[in-house]
């Protein structure tokens, strides 16, 4: 006999939370189409030597075995073994190399998979969960203005959820090549190392990633603080980050002579970030902002990165995040750089369900249930049924010939707001189908053909206690 139990970190929705879910997904799968990207999914596990060396994400990778290999995993080099896929985005690398020539570039793609990933469980975060993710790659090259017209569309589909609760979103932005410029002007040169440790900030405060970036990073006591500064840096235009990043600059004696190239690294990166900041203005005003503590833990980030916090709800963390990949996609010599941005979906429903009260009208998608007198009758009421949803009206049929009382009882706990009463099969002359909508408690004659259910009961809607 199968007991229930839960598992930490796999959750599981009930029918109104899953309701909430697919409409959140279809909400979001309208917004990505509605800009030119194009749905795919991809298979759950890739070999592990593509999941590997893709940052700390690589120590959290579900390796699959067979129960009569278990004993044996050790025989087999883990990059030769399967592995769940962590995220959305290595997949899409091995992809698109392998179906090259049967895609148009630059290919936007839009995709909502689970994903696994061994971390911690903690409130919001789970082991198992619905990623969201859209992303734009290149043949061979990638238009810089894609770095701006992803976040934006994140922050159009973000947008489209307010009215499920959620409070509004920014998009803060960094540059890989910004940050890199500038850890190279003041002598580090395990960068890869800074950014896993600046990523953590939010997570354990400036104190401790300065000790970090000391032991694990080699960085003395003045360069830590110098990278603590680069991150308490921000800016919501283009002028305003130029200025400042300079002063900074200057403060820790790095040269803006063209020569340096340390310095024409970092102010490649802030000539893209300060590009993305103001043309995003002009579309969404205030929708992306500089954020220079943001790194994206990530290794195979290259350029943007991305990070989407909650106004009025910081304590969650980034619900959406990304970055620009240039080395991730290859074949041969040539390259597949991309863009994209993911949302953490079941981090962002728990979210909605637990706080902002995010809630369906109905269980059940069904407007109509239709009653049964008795079950001689189940095939003339089946047909009641086929005809209505022939007109587009989701409808069920009572699952019993239960009392009447019953039945309508059944219908309420679905939140089913109308009850279909077939004629009388004794007197059909005089009798007709009524309806019900055992809400209003209104009653009436109704055709099945002509019938229409009111428009505020007609669908599944979702709504927010806020």
């Amino acid at each position: 006999m199968v007991q229930g139990s839960s598992i930490s970190g796999f959750p599981e929705w009930l029918p109104s939370e899953r309701a909430v879910e697919q409409r959140v997904m279809d909400t979001l799968r309208e917004v990505f189409e509605l800009n030119g990207f194009i749905g795919i999914e991809t298979r759950a596990v890739e070999q592990g030597s593509s999941l590997l060396k893709k940052g700390e994400t690589s120590k959290e990778i579900y390796l699959l075995s067979r129960l009569q290999e278990v004993g044996h995993e050790s025989d087999t080099p883990v990059e030769n073994r399967i592995g769940l896929h962590f995220d959305l985005t290595v997949p899409l690398s091995r992809y698109v190399v392998e179906h090259t020539g049967d895609l148009a570039f630059p290919f936007k793609r839009w995709q909502m998979q689970k994903v696994w990933r061994g971390e911690r469980p903690q409130e919001g975060r789970f082991r198992e969960f619905v990623q969201a993710d859209i992303d734009v790659v290149g043949n061979g090259d990638l238009p810089s203005h894609y770095e701006v017209e992803l976040p934006l569309v994140m922050v159009e589909a973000l947008e489209r959820l307010r009215e499920f609760g959620l409070p509004k979103a920014t998009v803060h932005a960094n540059n890989r090549k910004l940050s890199e410029g500038f850890y190279r002007g003041i002598g580090l040169s395990d960068i890869e190392g800074v950014l896993r440790e600046i990523d953590k900030l939010d997570k354990i405060g400036a104190k401790e990633v300065a000790n970090l970036l000391v032991k694990e990073c080699k960085a003395t006591d003045s360069q830590a603080a110098a990278c603590l500064e680069l991150a308490e840096l921000s800016a919501n235009s283009g002028e305003e980050l130029k200025t400042k990043f300079n002063a900074l600059c200057d403060k820790n004696n790095i040269s803006r002579d063209a020569s340096n190239e340390s310095y024409a690294l970092a102010i490649e990166g802030v000539e893209t970030l300060a590009m993305i900041v103001d043309d995003a203005s002009k579309i969404r005003p205030g929708s992306v902002v500089a954020d220079l503590k943001i790194a994206r833990g990530l290794d195979y980030y290259t350029g943007s990165v991305y990070e989407t916090f909650l106004e009025g709800a910081e304590s969650l963390g980034s619900i959406c995040s990304g970055g620009r990949y240039d080395n991730l996609v290859s074949q041969g010599n040539k390259k597949y750089p991309g863009v994209g941005l993911s949302i953490g979906l079941s981090r962002l429903l728990s979210y909605m369900l637990h706080t902002s009260g995010a809630t369906v009208s109905r269980v059940s998608p069904a407007a109509v249930l239709v009653a049964v007198w008795n079950e001689e009758d189940r095939p003339s009421c089946n047909q009641i049924a086929q005809k209505l949803r022939s007109r587009g009206i989701a409808t069920d049929v009572s699952p019993s010939a239960a009392k009447l009382g019953k039945q309508i009882k059944y219908a309420d706990k679905l939140g089913i707001p109308y009850v279909w009463f077939p004629a009388d099969s004794t007197d059909s002359e005089s009798s007709k189908d009524e309806v019900k909508n055992i809400i209003t408690g209104e009653q009436v004659c109704a055709d099945v053909m002509s019938w229409q259910p009111d428009d505020a009961y007609a669908h599944q809607t979702v709504s927010c206690a806020q």
